[in-house]
């Protein structure tokens, strides 16, 4: 059976699979011009266009799920798409008892800065890189996005290198064609725990582990198990 992301239904297959962290999205609807009393609540949506195909769940509604079983033992990481509204979701988690369990992941720099001054016990990741649409879902984009990658792949242990002690972040999320071992090792002397997103391939997922990753992220958590075997 096929469950949809950033729902409960699919935050409790990924929990009975055995996961030890569940990543869901969080953004604000485009009603920022609005009096923020009139503004529609935080939602776990993929992007504007996920959260317009369906009704999306409330960002709290989402929480409060995480306090009960099967999901009040899992760790969490939100993964904030847009900048702004970094108190309220701050608010939310410590409300709720869930700051330890919870890590905070943007490509937004500002937004890791905000979280650090409002929270500076909440883990913080930093996602790289910075984009705004799926492009490699784009079938004309696909030969540029191939030199792009090869491009930041080579630039990204000595950008990581620099910016990691600046960031202080406890994470770095990266995406899966831009991870290398030197990058690995730059994560490492660090002290950040190196991320892969999204991988959905086991082929792919045991190179990451063999160069060094601390972490996957998938859509398809079954392909966990067979990693073990």
């Amino acid at each position: 059976m096929v469950v949809s992301g950033n729902t409960l239904e699919s935050f409790a297959a990924a929990v009975e699979l055995g996961v030890d962290m569940i990543e869901f999205d969080v953004l604000w609807l485009p009603d920022a011009h609005l009096p923020l009393e009139q503004r529609a609540p935080l939602v776990v949506a993929h992007d504007w266009e996920d959260a317009e195909r369906r009704t999306p769940l409330a960002l709290t509604e989402v929480l409060d799920a995480f306090l009960e079983p099967p999901l009040d033992k899992v760790e969490i990481d939100l993964d904030l798409k847009l900048p702004g509204r970094e108190e309220e979701l701050v608010f939310a988690l410590r409300e709720r008892g869930l700051m330890e369990r919870s890590m905070i992941s943007t490509m937004e720099l500002f937004t890791l800065g905000e979280v650090l001054r409002l929270a500076p016990e909440l883990r913080r990741g930093w996602t790289y890189p910075k984009v705004t649409k799926d492009w490699a879902s784009k079938r004309w984009a696909r030969l540029p996005m191939r030199s792009a990658l090869i491009a930041m792949r080579h630039r990204l242990p000595g950008l990581a290198a620099q910016q990691l002690p600046r960031l202080g972040v406890e994470a770095m999320w990266v995406y899966h064609p831009l991870i290398t071992p030197r990058l690995a090792r730059i994560c490492e002397l660090a002290r950040v725990e190196l991320i892969a997103w999204t991988v959905d391939g086991e082929a792919r997922m045991r190179k990451l582990v063999d160069a060094g990753v601390d972490g996957l992220v998938s859509n398809d958590p079954r392909l966990f198990q067979t990693l073990t075997r």
